[in-house]
């Protein structure tokens, strides 16, 4: 298939996997970015002289990027080091109330109970045990599936394992049958965050998170953005052209097929398959063209996942000892996403999540003085609706300050040595989603399987990343290269 040339467009993990995969096979693939790095929404910023990661910060389900650098012949340890957590993340609710989750079963059960008593250190040892019997049910029949349904779920699966999926429910609800200590059903409630959801409108299987946690959680040294060079640097060697800083301005469909690619430095690429890996609200919106609109369902405002509004902080801290990963809890949980998703607007108090990137999960840190700090706390996806005015962001920096000092911990927080986000800046880096991060929202028991799959209603163009099945996260999206990749070679076979 050399002979077959394949558009790839943007440099997301979803776009490099299947760029990777199909060069891999031996095609002719040509990766377009308009911006002059890989990573999509795996990125780095300057603060002064200081690099940090301003994305996700960890990885899971190592084996589907251990696969990944297999069928290209290599294996991911030799192109990135990284270390297992011992320690998921430190969490806090007040100056009093901390708690440790580890990546032991048992070591966050002993923590638990110390916590909040025995009785919930047992349920929570039921609820790890469902998480991992939901995880199973949904790994092949959903997770790696190309086009689920709910009919082939159960077909799949079997109806009496759906049922007890209870998909019906919602996540909070369902966490109340675990943790009667609303300290935690708040923590665990965070999972539906992990897709820029609510738990109080996700379905209960986000719970899964936990067996995936508990399956590993991984730091890549040097940070995150190790992955997607690593990534941008295999595909090159496996003859990938990378076309860096070139806007698409448009897919040009003839006979009823996506055959080229306008750039905007005039040239047109043409192609025997087109793979776009741009949010599936960038096709709907007409940003390619009017030809490829159809190609995705849109995205209604409404049905918007999480924005956010994040700060990369270069800073001291002193009182609660940070470690990699922290939350720190609002004292009003419904608060937070009533506010979100349905009023629109930053909560009076949200909670804020830390990554300490000079840390290990131990707390130690590497550096003297100052240290690296990526502070997130969510945010409606209003970015190209009814943009934030800077009063609103400094009311919300001196809120999540003021949050931050509840629980124990001070910053020196100072302007100059910050760089602040706000879904406007996430619009304009991912157009027409007015700074959702994660798609669609997973809400409802229809909203996994709302997502579109890797062949769009267009043919010859295909889609991947966190907007399309299996969802968001870095697993997913490179198993969505995978799902595209599949789908392209087996439609060039069979012309």
């Amino acid at each position: 298939m050399s002979e077959k040339r394949i558009v790839v467009i943007g440099a997301g993990i979803g776009g490099l996997a299947a760029a990777l995969r199909l060069a891999a096979r031996g095609l002719d693939v040509t990766l377009v970015e308009r911006t002059a790095f890989p990573g999509g929404k795996i990125r780095q910023v300057m603060v002064g002289a200081a690099a940090m990661d301003a994305g996700p910060t960890v990885v899971t389900m190592r084996p589907v990027f251990e696969e990944l650098f297999a069928y290209a012949g290599t294996s991911l340890d030799a192109h990135v080091t990284l270390r297992r957590a011992d320690i998921l993340a430190r969490h806090a609710w007040s100056e009093d109330e901390r708690l440790d989750l580890y990546a032991d079963l048992e070591c966050s059960a002993d923590a638990i109970g110390r916590f909040a008593g025995v009785k919930q250190a047992l349920l929570f040892r039921a609820f790890c045990a469902r998480a991992s019997d939901m995880y199973r049910t949904l790994e092949q029949a959903f997770i790696h599936r190309a086009n689920p349904t709910p009919l082939s779920l159960v077909l799949d699966s079997g109806l009496f394992n759906v049922a007890r999926l209870r998909p019906y429910s919602t996540l909070w609800r369902d966490l109340g049958r675990y943790f009667p200590d609303q300290r935690l059903r708040q923590l665990f409630g965070r999972y539906a965050t992990y897709v820029g959801s609510s738990p109080f409108q996700a379905p209960p299987t986000l719970g899964i998170v936990a067996h995936v946690e508990l399956a590993g959680v991984w730091m890549i040294d040097g940070g995150t953005y190790r992955l997607p060079q690593a990534l941008a640097a295999l595909a090159a060697a496996r003859g990938v052209r990378f076309r860096y800083g070139i806007d698409v301005c448009a897919i040009d469909v003839s006979r009823g097929r996506a055959r080229s690619v306008q750039l905007s430095n005039g040239e047109c690429l043409e192609a025997d398959g087109i793979v776009c890996n741009a949010d599936v609200a960038t096709l709907a919106a007409g940003l390619f063209g009017p030809n490829v609109k159809r190609a995705a369902r849109a995205t209604p405002v409404a049905s918007r996942s999480l924005s956010a509004v994040t700060w990369n902080l270069y800073t001291r801290t002193t009182g609660l000892p940070l470690v990699r990963h922290n939350v720190f809890f609002c004292r009003n949980y419904a608060a937070e996403f009533d506010a979100i998703f349905k009023r629109g607007r930053l909560p009076d108090e949200a909670t804020v999540y830390i990554c300490a990137q000079d840390r290990d999960d131990l707390g130690n840190l590497s550096v003297d003085g100052r240290e690296r700090l990526l502070c997130l706390v969510n945010a409606p996806p209003r970015g190209d609706q009814k943009p934030f005015d800077s009063v609103e962001i400094t009311t919300c920096e001196e809120n999540t300050v003021k949050l931050l000092a509840r629980c124990g911990l001070n910053l020196a927080w100072q302007p100059e040595s910050a760089v602040v986000t706000t879904p406007m800046q996430f619009n304009r880096m991912f157009p027409a989603t007015g700074g959702s991060l994660y798609g669609r929202a997973s809400h409802g028991w229809r909203g996994p399987f709302s997502r579109s799959g890797a062949r769009s209603r267009v043919p010859g163009l295909y889609l991947v990343g966190g907007s399309v099945h299996p969802g968001p996260g870095m697993p997913m999206a490179a198993i969505s290269g995978r799902l595209a990749a599949e789908a392209v070679l087996q439609d060039l076979t069979s012309v």
